[in-house]
């Protein structure tokens, strides 16, 4: 079941398409992956979603009803710009921020006496904004968001100036939220992070979808038929092996082991004839298909919808 759906969207600025014709589906309890270049329609749809702004054309669902106005309060929101107002004291300005999100004073203060403990800001509290390091800063707005417990959390490049301590806190966060039930849109350029936390992900290009799906899925349609094989043995023998079908490269070794790509030329690969084909040949220690990253399919994706653009629409893009 969906949380949330954005179906056939379109939103334009003057002449400008920021998305045409675009539709998402959030499923509840995992964590969506909203990806594309800079300038492809991102923070757009995530205005949209928080009512900042509204579609031109297109529906938006939550929950399985049309999207209404108070569906904000369930909804939290750290956008990329981040924002606080640098001479009041952190406390009392989470603490604030806590109380317009609709969390009772008392469960405020306790919950944020929590967390900012959690996240080595309790000597802070009563510090001005202006006097704490931009990472505190970000990890303040973080808790803000998610204070009152919103069914649906959007961040938009969360770990954005965070060194790796504090990066792999906070994913280990919004994993902790997914596991007791929030749903998380997370829009990043980091696609190692993608990996990490990431269930489905949606990749928009100059206000278009062009690939979506379950991450798993996505990484095995992108996949070149290509297998790393550990061996140990004669080399020459294992070159020998192999028919037209099959293409050896990048022959190294690293303590003792030796490990070689192959790649697959069939279109419909069979590993099993191509470990036959060895098995006598050399000794297999171990044997593996590599899947492309997400770094690697984010760019092809890109420049393949790049490719198909219309004449006049690449001059436009330029």
């Amino acid at each position: 079941m969906e949380i949330f759906k954005a179906d056939r969207i379109e939103k334009k600025f003057g002449n400008f398409f920021a998305l045409n014709d675009v539709s998402i589906s959030v499923p509840q309890g995992s964590v969506f992956g909203l990806l594309g270049p800079n300038g492809a329609g991102k923070t757009t749809l995530i205005r949209i979603i928080n009512q900042i702004t509204i579609p031109d054309k297109g529906t938006l669902t939550f929950k399985g009803r049309p999207l209404k106005p108070d569906d904000v309060a369930h909804i939290g929101y750290l956008p990329e710009e981040r924002g606080l107002y640098k001479k009041m004291k952190a406390g009392e300005q989470a603490l604030y921020l806590a109380r317009l999100r609709g969390v009772p004073k008392d469960t405020a203060l306790k919950k944020l006496k929590e967390w900012f403990e959690k996240f080595d800001l309790a000597p802070w509290w009563d510090k001005k904004i202006e006097d704490l390091s931009k990472g505190m800063q970000q990890k303040i707005q973080f808790i803000v968001t998610i204070l009152h417990e919103p069914e649906l959390l959007i961040f938009d490049e969360p770990f954005s100036g965070f060194d790796p301590i504090n990066t792999n806190l906070l994913k280990k966060e919004i994993l902790n939220m997914k596991e007791k039930g929030s749903t998380i849109i997370f829009s990043t350029h980091n696609m190692g992070s993608v990996e990490e936390l990431c269930d489905y992900i949606t990749l928009i290009n100059k206000s278009k979808c062009i690939l979506e799906g379950p991450i798993s899925k996505v990484r095995d349609n992108y996949k070149s038929n290509v297998f790393e094989l550990g061996f140990t043995g004669d080399e020459e023998k294992l070159k020998a092996s192999l028919n037209g079908n099959y293409e050896l490269s990048d022959i190294s070794a690293e303590q003792g082991i030796k490990k070689a790509l192959i790649k697959i030329r069939n279109i419909n690969p069979e590993e099993n004839q191509l470990l036959s084909s060895i098995i006598d040949k050399v000794h297999i220690i171990s044997f593996t298909e590599v899947l492309p990253d997400m770094n690697e399919i984010f760019i092809k994706a890109v420049q393949n919808a790049n490719m198909q653009l219309p004449e006049e629409m690449k001059v436009q893009q330029k």
